[in-house]
């Protein structure tokens, strides 16, 4: 067992998953969180539970953990994390309820219709989303990007792991950060698949 210093694990005895939330942590004290007077406390193990009855599906553990340990919503790249079942002060819709509202939203309008299982988390402003594809063992950070006015034209891969998406933003390295203006994502060719409507039994 690795002997404790300060009530801490040693660095190299620490997961690559703890070290990253340990990062992540030590990031979200340091930023003013968008929405909020200050960094939001973590939710308690219910919540988490209460959202995924209400989602239908589990959160993949990373993400749990983010809201468990670090902080209800507030935190990442630019206006951060939605908060998790209760909206912010700022009333940004909280990531449950904004995941409900698409889905009901795409069965009323079948032509823009929201992928079971893509939880958004973070809102980039003029309707952009960062979702987190949670039926993905990898849970893939995808871009919502509807501005183009095509469904099919509109989804794509920001990260390839919500691991991946959340190294981005601790080291500085993320598109948003480097203004890239020529950008270009690689679409989520995963989307029609998603969407489909289920086929019936003869």
């Amino acid at each position: 067992m690795c002997p404790a210093v300060g009530g801490t694990l040693h660095h190299e005895c620490m997961t690559e998953s703890e070290q990253l939330l340990a990062r992540v942590a030590g990031k979200a004290r340091n930023t003013p969180p968008w929405g909020w007077t200050s960094l939001p406390e973590p939710v308690e193990a219910d919540t988490i539970l209460r959202a995924e009855a209400a989602l239908g599906f589990h959160l993949p553990p990373l993400l749990a953990d983010l809201y468990l340990r670090i902080g209800d919503g507030g935190f990442g790249p630019e206006y951060g994390l939605l908060p998790l079942l209760d909206s912010s002060p700022s009333g940004e819709p909280a990531a449950v309820v904004q995941y409900l509202a698409n889905r009901k939203s795409s069965r009323k309008d079948p032509d823009w219709p929201w992928p079971e299982g893509v939880l958004p988390i973070s809102h980039w402003g003029c309707a952009m989303y960062a979702c987190v594809d949670c039926h993905s063992p990898e849970a893939p950070v995808l871009l919502f990007e509807p501005n183009a006015g095509d469904c099919d034209h509109s989804w794509f891969v920001d990260a390839p792991t919500l691991t991946d998406w959340l190294q981005a933003w601790v080291d500085g390295t993320g598109w948003y950060e480097e203004m890239n203006e020529e950008l270009e994502m690689t679409p989520w060719a995963q989307f029609r698949i998603r969407t489909a409507p289920p086929a019936h039994a003869s």
